[in-house]
């Protein structure tokens, strides 16, 4: 009876972690660049008691031993990069990406950073530039690790292939502003979720094994779309599917403990 209260408390703990990830999808259903989050569990210290021979009975399509399980723990959760869908506003600093890619930024400490999160915004910078920020206040950095600026009396024009133009307001004259830093993902499971929909490297890890720096984006299926934000990737029907079955799962769990609770209270009760 103590086996099977711990196995029900323990799952019930891994599967908690797993309501709230899917609580977390649920909220940023409608957050720009967002990408949702799946979990990965494991059984934990599964055993095996020996059966008799007598137990090997005609028809029998299992070997023999018992097996038992002690719950299930979440081991990770993964973020899944599949691409949203871009929607168009018409707003010139509003970027996208399309394909297996992301812009770097600079978080307020001077640590690199990436997001898929486009709604950005031109800030003067107190020396007759504006420079390209993420709505939380992160300077996008362009190829050679500045920040992108931009005259003010230029309007900013962003290619594909994410060079980037001042045109002026005669709609004539162009200048060159140098190209956005876009950076393929290597490996997702590498990067560390952080504040503001933005990921970065975690300490102790080879940042190049994470994100390779783009020379040609257009040779990596990666382009930028100015005037378009890119959608969650959030499936709401998806989503209520696991909220379903997780839900039973924890009130099975539930249920399990409290079924073992009733019986060892009515061994406790038992006078010899």
């Amino acid at each position: 009876m103590n086996g099977s209260m711990i196995t029900a408390s323990v799952s019930m703990g891994a599967l908690q972690q797993k309501l709230d990830m899917l609580a977390d999808n649920f909220a940023n259903v409608n957050t720009v660049g967002y990408k949702r989050k799946t979990a990965e569990f494991e059984d934990i210290l599964t055993s095996v008691n020996k059966q008799l021979n007598d137990f090997d009975q005609p028809g029998r399509k299992t070997p023999l031993g018992l097996v038992g399980g002690w719950g299930t723990r979440l081991i990770s959760i993964h973020t899944d990069m599949t691409q949203g869908q871009l929607q168009e506003t018409g707003i010139m600093t509003d970027l996208a990406i399309e394909g297996n890619g992301l812009f770097e930024v600079r978080t307020v400490d001077g640590a690199r950073a990436f997001t898929r999160h486009g709604p950005f915004q031109l800030l003067p910078d107190g020396a007759d530039n504006r420079v390209l920020v993420t709505n939380t206040g992160q300077q996008v950095i362009g190829v050679g690790d500045e920040p992108v600026r931009v005259p003010n009396s230029y309007e900013l024009r962003i290619a594909e292939d994410g060079t980037l133009t001042g045109v002026a307001g005669d709609g004539i004259e162009t200048i060159d502003l140098g190209r956005l830093k876009l950076v393929e993902v290597n490996n997702a499971e590498l990067l560390q979720t952080l504040a503001d929909n933005l990921y970065g490297v975690p300490a102790g890890i080879d940042p190049n094994s994470a994100v390779r720096e783009l020379a040609d984006a257009g040779a990596a299926g990666i382009a930028v779309r100015q005037g378009f934000v890119e959608q969650s990737n959030v499936n709401m029907a998806d989503e209520m599917s696991d909220l379903m079955m997780v839900q039973r799962a924890y009130q099975l769990s539930a249920r399990a403990l409290s079924s073992s609770e009733q019986m060892m209270g009515m061994a406790n009760s038992l006078r010899g």
